[in-house]
């Protein structure tokens, strides 16, 4: 038997042909508004931003959803072959993720800031920690508390109610709509404006036992003036915020199962379309 000719070493051009011109035509188009949508998720919500995981990491997975949620957001849709107009569906598929994203964000950082509250209450801000989710210098109850909402994230399924409202995201905003800036801005607002307010409601707690603790101590340091207050309220503060926090572990966990509900609904009420 002779040598073989190079083009017996070829596969069959027609099964070639048919997938390279699906990948070169509304599919490929779709996924890479899908994946344009998907990864504002990996970069600034948490725990899927997190520095924990490597970015090749992130990357795969966020690529392996993309390629799920292709088929669902492509029903009925038909993307446009022209470049520009391309480009600007990818923009706004890049807005849309980073709203609902945001939301996530907001939420985890409600979380983090309680913790601050804490430790500058307990005077633990003095002594920073690296939190090992963000890479960022934290006290350790604001370390603490990440950890915490991330665990209580994974526990009660929350990466399952962010990917299905994910693929909502998609019913609301199609795959070749443009959302409505002025709802986007408008959402984005009134979540960031509930930080604050959400990091007092978990601190609570916490703040009110220290405060009872300082002027408790404010009083005895009158009745017993030789008795060194700061030598005994530094351990106290300690011993009194830690017991406080083990104890609110029940109330955190509800508090972010209840707002993990809101963000959800908060993210997806803030898409219109254009």
């Amino acid at each position: 038997m002779g040598p073989l000719a190079p083009s017996a070493l070829l596969l069959p051009a027609g099964p070639i042909t048919h997938v390279l011109d699906e990948l070169a035509g509304n599919s490929l188009a779709g996924f890479i508004l899908v994946l344009a949508r998907v990864t504002p998720l990996f970069l600034l919500a948490p725990p899927f931003s997190s520095t924990m995981i490597p970015p090749r990491v992130r990357g795969v997975i966020a690529v392996g959803i993309a390629i799920g949620l292709t088929p669902i957001a492509m029903h009925g849709q038909h993307v446009p072959g022209d470049a520009l107009a391309l480009a600007g569906l990818v923009i706004a598929g890049l807005l849309v993720g980073m709203a609902f994203a945001f939301s996530f964000a907001v939420l985890f950082g409600a979380i983090e800031t309680a913790g601050a509250l804490a430790d500058l209450g307990a005077g633990f801000s003095y002594g920073n920690l690296i939190n090992p989710f963000s890479g960022t210098e934290s006290g350790v109850f604001s370390s603490f508390y990440s950890l915490l909402g991330i665990a209580i994230f994974l526990v009660i399924g929350g990466e399952a109610w962010v990917l299905r409202g994910l693929a909502r995201t998609f019913q609301l905003v199609p795959l070749t709509s443009e959302p409505r800036l002025t709802s986007l801005i408008s959402g984005a607002e009134q979540v960031f404006t509930t930080i604050f307010a959400s990091a007092v409601e978990i601190a609570a707690p916490i703040l009110i036992a220290l405060l009872i603790t300082d002027a408790a101590f404010g009083v005895i340091s009158r009745v017993v003036p030789q008795l060194n207050v700061f030598a005994v309220g530094f351990p106290a503060k300690v011993a009194v915020a830690i017991l406080i926090v083990g104890a609110s572990i029940p109330f955190v966990s509800g508090f972010i199962s209840s707002q993990l509900t809101t963000s959800v609904s908060a993210a997806l009420g803030a898409l219109r379309v254009g």
